[in-house]
């Protein structure tokens, strides 16, 4: 069955993880992607290591890659603002990671376009937003949780702030807002004919996932902190370590999922008003010392018979070899050039009727430039006329 978004054409002018993870899974649900690429300014992601054995391509270009075709411009050149002019008359979405200013500059900016493509939904993703006193600044994953507040009472009472092993702000506010906005912009366009252009801030995006303090300070105007709130530590919602060192979580908040578990570490005692806020540390330390009796696994296997919201913290090995992640198809084999195939993450969108198809990893450099000009009506020769005189670098 053709993908959800069979038909929709997206050029790509991306790099690193906000965009290409966006355009890789709308390429996963059917878009055809093409990236535009600098010859001469090549991704980072491109020099993250591990590479697939045999191959120069980065893992994870591979993944953010899939599904994409990939040409080569040098933006600065006034030939390849005509060509991707051309594009853009047989696009429907353009999506971009510069500064505010950076594609008009080039001539590419949203009033330029629509010109040649009133119906073209462009999108742009940036930290900071296109407006505002910080449209122009510098900023990575972590600025972002930071000015969002969401750092200020995530962590531990006493070290402060931590980091997670994501990039939260990038993919959660950056990729996902991105393709929320672009695919409510399609809906929009079906209706009226015409398109828009998408302004994405990580930031925004950040503040917006406050949404359940942050709407309690709104009212109240008590700001949060750090452990002393239901889901941040402030109650036994929390991660617990056990006898091997490894650790177990527990979210298990409403009464009956707390009457279970207290059940099942044989402690009923706790359960009447153990969770109100001044009994909190001393019910925790003794939760503690009870999980330290016995190795992770042990607690899976007694928890494995109750409803308490307990589950084991696994590692990416364990994660990705566990029953679940297996019949969820999260690991998928991905077609490589030349018969052989990559393990990669699947696409978390199931669909009943069109489902997701990973078409091939992503290519290593501007494998479809010749391909895509061609499509464009130039001939080889005026193509290689082009390299020689480099506009692909």
């Amino acid at each position: 069955m053709p993908g959800a978004l069979q038909g929709l054409k997206i050029l790509d002018f991306t790099t690193l993880l906000p965009g290409p993870y966006a355009t890789m899974c709308l390429a996963d649900m059917g878009a055809n992607v093409l990236k535009i690429i600098s010859g001469s300014r090549p991704d980072l992601v491109d020099f993250l290591p591990p590479f697939i054995p045999e191959t120069k391509l980065s893992a994870i270009a591979a993944q953010l890659g899939r599904g994409k075709r990939c040409m080569a411009l040098n933006l600065k050149d006034p030939r390849a603002i005509t060509i991707i002019h051309k594009l853009v008359a047989d696009h429907d979405i353009l999506i971009e990671q510069f500064r505010p200013g950076v594609m008009a500059k080039l001539k590419l900016a949203y009033e330029d376009l629509k010109k040649i493509n009133p119906a073209i939904i462009y999108c742009s993703i940036t930290g900071y937003g296109q407006t505002g006193p910080l449209r122009n600044r510098a900023g990575h994953d972590i600025n972002y949780i930071a000015r969002s507040g969401v750092a200020s009472y995530s962590g531990k009472e006493k070290s402060g702030p931590s980091l997670t092993g994501i990039q939260i702000a990038d993919v959660a506010s950056g990729s996902n807002n991105a393709i929320i906005g672009i695919l409510a912009a399609v809906i929009n366009r079906l209706h009226t004919g015409v398109g828009q252009h998408i302004d994405i801030s990580m930031t925004d995006g950040m503040i917006a996932f406050n949404a359940i303090v942050g709407a309690g300070f709104l009212v109240s105007g008590r700001d949060p902190f750090r452990e002393g709130e239901y889901l941040n530590g402030g109650s036994i919602y929390d991660y617990y370590e056990t006898k091997d060192g490894k650790h177990i979580s527990f979210g298990g908040l409403e009464t009956h999922f707390f009457t279970n578990f207290c059940n099942t570490i044989n402690r009923p005692d706790l359960i009447s008003g153990s969770i109100l806020p001044h009994k909190i540390k001393k019910i925790k330390k003794e939760i503690r010392n009870i999980f330290l009796t016995k190795t992770r696994d042990e607690w899976v296997d007694i928890f494995s018979r109750t409803d308490a919201c307990v589950e084991p913290v696994l590692t990416l090995a364990e994660a990705f070899s566990d029953t679940l992640t297996v019949e969820r198809r999260m690991v998928v084999k991905v077609a490589m050039p030349g018969g052989s195939s990559v393990r990669q993450i699947g696409n978390p969108v199931k669909f009943s009727e069109t489902p997701v198809e990973y078409r091939h990893a992503g290519v290593s450099g501007p494998a479809h430039t010749r391909e895509v000009l061609i499509e464009l009506g130039y001939t080889n020769k005026e193509i290689d006329e082009f390299k020689e005189t480099g506009l692909f670098s």
